[in-house]
């Protein structure tokens, strides 16, 4: 039964997908954007390594980071640049709202008036992808490789205001490439990836 449910859930959301989904490339961004979400929804864990920028508008702050997170687990969080905290360690338990640190914490302010920080983006980013509502997707060129970009925000939103997502996707892999995440137009946190896998439950997906 629960795996009946899970399956029909599943098809639900991915179903409201392709109500919302549109730009350039037509119905094949839309099912590229069905199978990328269903493979975030299904994966077991993953993990990357990229480039954070945390912008306050008159500060502007850049780390490198790796990440692991496992179903049922937690997010891990590891700052590797730059060089004077490198080796911090930050993670995120399923179902908490507060990060716990090993070692000294960071602090550089919320970016957002409900105090979000920008190691908490991160796993933001992965939420958005699963469950967020795609308000538009389509077909980009970068150096000649074609990726699938997915903008997401809250239904009820204009373009511009409150919190939006731009997402870019590998549209082999399904890996994540880029994440930005806006508020009121204004671009506060971009993460750049250089690795990214998914893992379903024998390993890689």
């Amino acid at each position: 039964m629960g795996r009946w449910m899970g399956a029909w859930i599943l098809t639900i959301t991915l179903c409201l997908t392709l109500t919302c989904c549109s730009g350039e490339g037509g119905s094949q961004a839309e099912q590229l954007a069905l199978d990328i979400r269903g493979s975030y929804l299904a994966m077991e864990g993953c993990d990357g390594s990229l480039e954070v920028t945390a912008d306050y508008g008159q500060r502007v702050y850049r780390y490198a980071m790796d990440l692991t997170w496992q179903r049922e687990g937690e997010w891990v969080l590891t700052l590797t640049a730059p060089e004077n905290i490198a080796g911090i360690t930050a993670r995120l338990a399923a179902g908490s709202a507060a990060l716990e640190y090993d070692g000294m914490r960071v602090e550089t302010g919320p970016l957002s008036a409900d105090g979000l920080s920008p190691l908490e983006g991160v796993p933001l980013l992965l939420e958005t992808v699963q469950s967020g509502y795609i308000a538009a997707c389509g077909l980009e060129s970068w150096d000649g490789t074609q990726v699938l970009r997915m903008d997401c925000r809250d239904p009820e939103s204009q373009p511009g205001t409150g919190r939006e997502y731009a997402l870019w996707f590998d549209p082999d892999t399904h890996a994540l490439l880029r994440g930005e995440l806006s508020q009121d137009g204004f671009t506060v946190l971009q993460c750049i990836f250089s690795h990214f896998q998914l893992r379903s439950d024998g390993g890689a997906a």
